[in-house]
């Protein structure tokens, strides 16, 4: 029987198929799911922010764009996976509230997706599909088996891209 493996923010885990890995409230976090088709070996990082280098307690590496896609691509070889295979889907980065002044909270979620998309594509890691930005909160579900990636929001449509 498979499981759902569940993330948490600034987290990330591997996923082997049949399993399934899930995050709750992608707002201005950005959900990365990486996957090798042939191995089923998959991942999901929940990231917080887009650079490492910009904040001084960063040992958590998950919780940035740069050094989480980093280390879940060390940890997907480690299971198997091949990195010229490796394919991603993104979701997140949401403009979660309004600020008055332009403020470095201001546009985190769009630095946490233009960072995410530099660091796939200093990888050479594809971006398959994407539901990023607007002003709403994301639940994701991602099947490393067949490469869905299933958005849940309130008050809209489940969406699979």
């Amino acid at each position: 029987m498979s499981k759902m493996i569940k993330v948490g923010m600034a987290d990330l885990k591997l996923c082997i198929s049949p399993d399934s890995i899930t995050t709750l409230g992608l707002g201005s976090c950005v959900g990365i799911a990486l996957r090798d088709p042939k191995t089923g070996v998959g991942g999901l990082a929940h990231v917080m922010l887009p650079d490492s280098t910009k904040i001084r307690n960063n040992a958590n590496v998950a919780k940035f764009a740069d050094t989480g896609i980093m280390e879940l691509v060390k940890q997907m070889e480690k299971a198997g996976a091949v990195k010229s295979r490796i394919v991603a889907k993104i979701a997140g980065g949401a403009q979660m509230f309004a600020f008055q002044n332009k403020s470095d909270m201001a546009g985190i979620g769009q630095r946490n997706v233009e960072c995410t998309k530099l660091k796939l594509k200093e990888l050479r890691i594809p971006i398959l599909a994407e539901d990023t930005g607007l002003n709403y909160g994301r639940t994701v579900e991602f099947y490393p088996e067949n490469g869905d990636f299933i958005i849940k929001s309130v008050g809209k449509p489940i969406k699979k891209i």
